[in-house]
């Protein structure tokens, strides 16, 4: 049986518990209520989750706005695969389903929702597949983990928490509905061949 999330898989390479599932929950809290400042309400959002994790997270967000606003934002998904430039370098990987609401994104706002910012590739990627979908009034960026240590210019507009990190640690989110938690966990050592993000 895997170690849990608060467990350590071996002395060498301890797994530490950095959000429990009531900081999640409160983290994406805020991130409603800063998406709906910074756009002085929901109409005209389209929240478009990264597969794997960004799209539960972009449910949860979408959720939190209707509670306060009293209207259902859309959600889809945004698989970025075929965007990545590291496509050449990378083991084949699974295509997940891209799905646009009904109503497209032209001329709407799209907040893309991720779970972990590091180092801004997944979100160039993420950018380039939307130039194939339509043209959004703008695009902004929530983030429930931003761990630094980015390649590109590309920073988020809304984070859950900002966690300082080494190159060799890995960040993991895990959220029920994928996983059987809702935590996020550093390990002290990250694998040979960790995709960034």
């Amino acid at each position: 049986m895997p170690p849990g999330p608060s467990s350590s898989t071996d002395r060498a390479h301890p797994v530490r518990t950095v959000l429990d599932e009531r900081d999640i929950g409160r983290a994406l809290t805020r991130i409603s209520h800063e998406i709906l400042e910074r756009n002085k309400g929901a109409t005209d959002l389209v929240l478009l989750g990264i597969p794997s994790r960004g799209v539960p997270l972009a449910e949860r967000i979408a959720e939190r706005i209707s509670t306060v606003e009293g209207y259902a934002v859309p959600v889809g998904s945004l698989d970025v695969t075929m965007y990545r430039d590291d496509l050449r370098m990378k083991p084949a990987r699974t295509l997940l389903p891209t799905q646009i609401p009904a109503g497209g994104i032209d001329g709407r706002t799209v907040v893309l929702v991720d779970d972990v910012l590091f180092s801004g590739r997944t979100i160039r990627a993420a950018l380039d597949a939307l130039n194939d979908l339509g043209r959004p009034r703008a695009v902004q960026l929530a983030v429930l983990v931003d761990r630094g240590h980015r390649e590109l210019p590309i920073r988020a507009d809304f984070v859950g928490k900002n966690l300082p990190t080494s190159l060799v640690e890995r960040v993991r989110v895990s959220l029920v509905g994928i996983d059987d938690v809702d935590a996020v966990t550093i390990q002290g050592t990250a694998p040979a061949g960790e995709v960034t993000a």
